[in-house]
């Protein structure tokens, strides 16, 4: 799925970073990695040239660039030199980050510094020095390693710096999400379980990793996210969920020794879904809009899970819906561009279609218990646009109602 895309991963040199670079590698994309290590560490292993090696070998095209995210000229030469060696970028994976989990007295003030301008300000700059780039990819991504935000004090008592920091990067998912709606998908993803990387040897000390799940779990999650339609955005999305909603049944699969309980932690009074904090906290599974969905919502959830290529290519229409009441706003099904997609929001192009109604009526009308000539007869249903595509989405809604 992903053959032929460039992908720009900070951090990629080694950890998660690398594990992202080498499952997209497997399908045959151009991976840009964008990290520091250009000598071998004395403590660390791997460098972007060992990286680009295993790249190569996996399938992939690798390109190496020495990449400080705190400084903004390493960023700007890397990105142009990744769009003039592979004709742009389709995904930027913000990977890059520093931690001290250390009390605001035990900080001091050069780490602090450290991962404010790692964590949030490399994430800030590296994204937008490439989002020119992406707004012109047909599928563009940007995905950052960080929490879904929960502002529970007990997240920030034993690290705040370095949880302000994390919460950094995922506001950048919830401003850039929204701001760049139908262009660029924006979303973050969380591991459930410590991750067992050179940081976990280092915060956790021998024998930690028997506890820990391997990097491969966070590259499946992230290629699910990356492989999806750009409408699937603003999502705080934690790696198992994801991968359970996939139907992955067996977990101890990524574990470093399987049989092993790993490290993660759960609040037992929780009944609703829930997603992750900094380390492992488990806050409320939402979107970046902070609302759990509405009828109108899982209805468009249904329609986005149900467009196939056949529909598409039968009905080339989009068409937006402005709806009233509760659960009201704007939303769009596009079967016009390649692959489909639908959501929040106005249509990635100008709508063919423009429909307007309560949101009580679009559910009664996708759920098959209105139908759209009488609603559209009787005033409940107003269009402007083309009418005869209006016609083809009511052969579409016969097709849907088993589903919805």
């Amino acid at each position: 799925k992903l053959a032929g895309c460039t992908l720009f991963i900070t951090g990629a040199s080694r950890g998660i970073g690398k594990a992202i670079a080498l499952k997209a590698a497997k399908d045959g994309a151009n991976i840009v990695i964008a990290a520091k290590t250009a000598e071998p560490h004395r403590t660390l292993q791997g460098t972007i040239y060992s990286a680009a090696k295993e790249i190569e070998e996996a399938g992939g095209k690798a390109m190496p660039c020495v990449v400080n995210v705190r400084e903004e000229d390493q960023i700007i030469k890397a990105v142009e030199t990744a769009v003039k060696t592979f004709g742009g970028i389709d995904i930027l994976v913000n990977n890059a980050s520093a931690i001290s989990l250390s009390g605001t007295l035990e900080t001091e003030t050069k780490k602090a510094n450290l991962m404010m301008d790692v964590n949030v300000r490399g994430t800030f700059l590296t994204s937008k020095i490439c989002l020119p780039h992406l707004r012109k990819s047909r599928n563009a991504h940007i995905l950052n390693l960080s929490p879904p935000l929960n502002l529970n004090p007990v997240w920030f008592k034993n690290h705040c710096a370095y949880t302000i920091s994390k919460y950094g990067m995922s506001m950048c998912v919830l401003g850039m999400a929204e701001e760049f709606r139908g262009e660029v998908a924006v979303n973050a993803l969380w591991p459930k379980t410590a991750i067992y990387t050179a940081a976990m040897d280092m915060l956790g000390g021998s024998g930690i990793e028997k506890q820990c799940r391997k990097t491969d779990i966070l590259a499946d999650a992230a290629y699910c996210i990356l492989t999806k339609p750009k409408s699937f955005t603003g999502n705080f999305v934690i790696d198992e969920s994801l991968l359970r909603e996939e139907g992955v049944k067996d977990f101890d699969v990524y574990a470093v020794a399987p049989g092993a309980s790993p490290i993660f932690k759960e609040e037992k009074k929780a009944s609703r879904p829930k997603h992750e904090g900094p380390d492992g906290a488990k806050v409320n599974l939402e979107s970046a809009s902070a609302k759990p969905l509405g009828p109108v919502g899982e209805t468009f959830k249904v329609i986005q899970g149900a467009i196939t290529e056949e529909f598409v290519k039968a009905i080339q229409g989009v068409f937006m819906f402005e709806l009233s009441g509760d659960d009201g706003g704007t939303w769009y099904i596009d079967l016009k561009t390649k692959g489909g997609s639908a959501g929040s929001g106005k249509p990635p192009v100008k709508a063919d279609v423009v429909m307007s109604m309560s949101s009580t009526d679009f559910v009664k009308m996708f759920t098959g218990k209105l139908k759209p000539t009488m609603a559209f007869m009787s005033g409940k249903l107003r269009i402007s646009g083309n009418m005869a595509l209006a016609m083809r989405l009511e052969k579409m809604l016969v097709q849907l109602n088993s589903k919805l």
